[in-house]
């Protein structure tokens, strides 16, 4: 089977997804970790010598990067990609308030040339992902040949301690899991990337209590676990839930919560002819397998 049509579909309840999704880009900024992680990413860009012409930011709005991306280059033609934006009903369109002082407006997903870019940048966006190795697909076909690819994601070392309060309590998951680094690489292989490079790392938030904790995970996301809590919870819960985030808050009383990021980097290697009686070749696959021989 062809790597760009495998599947890797994580457990997830997609109607659910769609209407958190929905909820984040309706906020008025992108979450604040989004952008203390699109820092710690970029710190990763000087070992790409590289300058590009096209990079591709993928799902923009929430990815909390483009000023970083023009600053760190400013001549190259920075693309905001937002998925099914040709489908959103103009009054809700965040993209003219947001974008116009640069005079951008976001391409749709399936709207990207193959081969347009020689970077995609997605920070913090494939944990909302369904199936992360058609999204790396996405990612290959958009690369130009030796194009390469920045990626940053939530890792399942995410909020353990919550899910430890949920096991204690007896109720369902708090969250849907993670997907490992080391399956993200297999996954890039998969998708026809090269040299594929996973790191990650731990911090730890603190919030003054676990009010203020409770609303900033809200800010994040929400639980799209299938096995999920049917229905609303009640105020009892809630207090329960609370009291537990606060009997284990440090010295200082501030509850905390650790969470991993992990980052992925890879290039998209020249393509390869298969050895085969007879091998049918996309034109543009056999010119860049010219350049490269050259």
């Amino acid at each position: 089977m062809d790597s760009a049509a495998r599947s890797a579909r994580r457990p997830l309840d997609e109607r659910a997804l769609s209407h958190v999704l929905q909820r984040l880009r309706r906020a008025p900024a992108a979450p604040w970790l989004h952008g203390e992680t699109a820092r710690r990413m970029a710190e990763r860009l000087p070992v790409i010598r590289r300058q590009p012409d096209q990079v591709l930011d993928w799902w923009s709005q929430l990815g909390a990067s483009r000023e970083l991306l023009t600053r760190t280059y400013p001549r190259a033609r920075v693309v905001a990609v937002e998925p099914e934006v040709a489908t959103a009903e103009p009054a809700r369109r965040w993209w003219p308030r947001r974008l116009a002082k640069d005079g951008v407006e976001p391409v749709a997903e399936a709207a990207v040339a193959d081969g347009s870019a020689q970077l995609v940048w997605s920070n913090m966006m494939l944990h909302g992902a369904v199936d992360p190795q058609a999204v790396m697909a996405q990612w290959h076909r958009a690369l130009a040949v030796d194009g390469f690819l920045m990626f940053s994601t939530l890792g399942p070392g995410s909020l353990e301690r919550l899910r430890s309060i949920y096991r204690a309590q007896g109720w369902p998951a708090p969250f849907a899991p993670f997907v490992d680094m080391h399956d993200l690489g297999d996954m890039l292989i998969e998708a026809g990337f090269a040299d594929p490079v996973m790191d990650q790392e731990t911090i730890t938030l603190s919030w003054p209590d676990a009010s203020a904790l409770l609303g900033e995970l809200r800010g994040l996301g929400g639980n799209v676990d299938p096995q999920r809590h049917a229905g609303l919870r009640t105020p009892r819960w809630r207090d329960r839930l609370l009291q537990a985030l606060a009997e284990g808050a440090a010295s200082d009383g501030r509850p905390s919560l650790q969470v991993e990021l992990v980052y992925g980097h890879a290039f998209r290697p020249p393509p390869r002819a298969r050895v085969a009686e007879s091998t049918t070749l996309p034109l543009a696959d056999l010119r860049a397998m010219l350049r490269a021989d050259r």
